[in-house]
């Protein structure tokens, strides 16, 4: 990847990407690879003002959406009162990237093989979404076993073989499903005889990756110098629907990057709406975005389709984050939160469907 002195990228990188140790080969030629954080923080710094704003772009696979939050607010620290030092690109890729190039590389492994994606540990969402993501890969694929295993995490690369073993496996494939990717002169597996390991090798080429990162910085750049938009307040509510779910007690609201709602105010998502019910009886909308039906497209090869059939969205294979079991928003046929008119009659049962 080459670009000018005045056309800087940083690729700014999370446990997927071990904090930049996989991604060192990329720099030069106008990338620097940082770590989240302080890295971040004073790569952006040494950029004077008046300068050419640097081009950021969060080094994810779609797990972690924690880094692009995470750098958006850095960014609009260092961008505070004296015009924009970094433009906000958009995520390196995401989870239905990620399902795409998984399916891409089980495709080229033998049907009568087992299937190990193995990823860095993350926080417990993270590996639940590196869950959901195999999931889809199984679902799709033609390989009946299909296993998750964590790097640093439970279980384990060599648990996951054992697993595989157990389950009547002579061959496991290993793909990874990060920018980190296991040594494959190491044994995952060594004290476990009678099963050959194999190593696929990236989710993306290095050309691909170079391509991609460049594609991100211009689109990046693109938009700033049409919309004047710096991507950082997009940036800041990427993680919004990605962690613990939580209640609103009667009388009480929260804060969301500056302003608040009360249980009967509501929040707006990009994507489409519908209602759910909270503690007090009040309700209001939220929305979703939904991966694509069974089919993925790496960047550059999407297409426009109608799918020419109704979306049952709370039947659809995603795992939102945000209506998890302990949350306080229900998705269901009728969960009634039964209220009265304003001469205290009572009111009909609304669903929150």
């Amino acid at each position: 990847m080459t670009m000018g002195s005045d056309h800087r990228v940083i690729a700014v990188c999370g446990h997927e990407a071990e904090y930049g140790a996989a991604l060192r080969d990329l720099e030069g030629s106008g990338v620097t690879v940082v770590a989240d954080g302080r890295e971040l923080y004073r790569a952006v710094a040494g950029t004077g003002p008046g300068e050419e704003p640097v081009c950021v772009v969060p080094m994810t696979l779609g797990r972690d959406a924690r880094l692009v939050a995470d750098t958006a607010r850095t960014l609009r620290a260092l961008s505070a009162g004296a015009g924009p030092r970094a433009l906000l690109a958009a995520p390196f890729g995401t989870s239905q990237h990620l399902v795409a190039w998984l399916r891409a590389a089980a495709g080229r492994v033998p049907a009568g093989s087992a299937l190990l994606v193995t990823a860095p540990a993350g926080d417990p969402f993270d590996d639940a979404e590196l869950h959901r993501v195999t999931a889809l890969v199984r679902r799709y694929g033609n390989h009946p076993l299909v296993e998750v295993a964590f790097t640093g995490g439970d279980p384990d690369p060599a648990e996951g073989v054992r697993r595989c073993l157990l389950l009547g496996a002579d061959r496991v494939v290993v793909l990874s499903a990060a920018f980190a990717v296991p040594d494959p002169a190491a044994p995952v597996a060594p004290d476990l005889p009678g099963i050959r390991v194999e190593h696929a090798g990236p989710p993306v080429s290095r050309t691909a990756l170079a391509r991609i990162l460049a594609e991100r910085a211009v689109d990046a750049r693109r938009r700033w110098s049409e919309r004047n938009d710096d991507g950082i307040s997009a940036g800041l509510s990427a993680a919004d629907d990605h962690g613990h779910g939580h209640t609103h007690p009667p009388g009480e609201g929260h804060d969301h990057d500056g302003h608040s709602h009360s249980p009967g105010e509501g929040h707006d998502h990009d994507g489409h709406s519908h209602r759910h019910s909270h503690p007090s009886g009040e309700e209001h909308d939220h929305a979703h975005e939904h991966p694509g039906h069974g089919h993925t497209h790496p960047p550059g090869e999407d297409h426009d389709h109608d799918h020419g059939h109704p979306h049952d969205h709370h039947g659809h294979p995603r795992d939102h984050d945000r209506h998890r079991p302990e949350s306080g928003h229900h998705h269901g046929p009728s969960h009634p939160h039964p209220g009265t008119t304003a001469d205290g009659a009572a009111r009909p049962v609304r669903s929150s469907a």
